[in-house]
């Protein structure tokens, strides 16, 4: 492993370290190289700010092992996303909770954003653009991963996979099946 991504390591493990007893807001990049025994100009040199730490973080640990996996349909990737987000949910749900610019929210919806721009671009190609479309299915999934997260009793993964699904099929169903199907 390359000294920059020790270094990166290092500043993440401080990081999630402070949040499990400090809200993100309270949490300086100073007190995140006092915790690991970095200087500020080794966390500004890595990153422009804790939220892209955060970024940073989400990608390292998901998005590339994910990307490597390659995996055969998009509810396999979900399922996967949702168990990791599980087995880190109280530090996703943390970081869900900063919303605005160079937070983990916008981070996340954009990439959700350009999965969902790909995978409906057949769907919906004699339409002006799939944006509108995306930016529909992308709110309802990053709001229902973090409602998910944020209840106490939250369900296992599979289980919440098993309902996102269900819901979609059925209702896209019943569209398809019912043209008469109204509201």
């Amino acid at each position: 492993m390359s000294d920059s991504n020790i270094t990166k390591r290092a500043l993440a493990q401080s990081l999630k370290e402070l949040m499990e007893v400090q809200p993100i807001e309270k949490i300086s990049v100073g007190s995140i190289c006092s915790q690991c025994g970095l200087n500020r100009k080794s966390f500004y040199y890595h990153f422009k700010d804790k939220y892209e730490l955060i970024n940073w973080i989400y990608y390292t640990e998901f998005v590339e092992k994910a990307i490597e996996k390659q995996f055969d349909t998009s509810w396999n990737l979900f399922e996967e996303m949702c168990s990791y987000f599980y087995e880190n949910r109280d530090f996703y749900n943390k970081t869900f909770r900063v919303e605005g610019q160079n937070s983990f929210s916008e981070y996340f919806f954009s990439l959700i954003f350009s999965i969902m721009s790909a995978h409906l671009a057949d769907i919906f190609k004699d339409e002006p653009s799939v944006d509108p479309y995306a930016e529909f299915y992308t709110d309802a999934l990053v709001c229902a991963i973090k409602k998910w997260l944020s209840k106490k009793d939250a369900m296992l993964p599979d289980e919440f996979c098993r309902f996102v699904r269900i819901a979609v099929m059925r209702a896209s169903r019943e569209v398809t099946e019912n043209p008469e199907f109204t509201l």
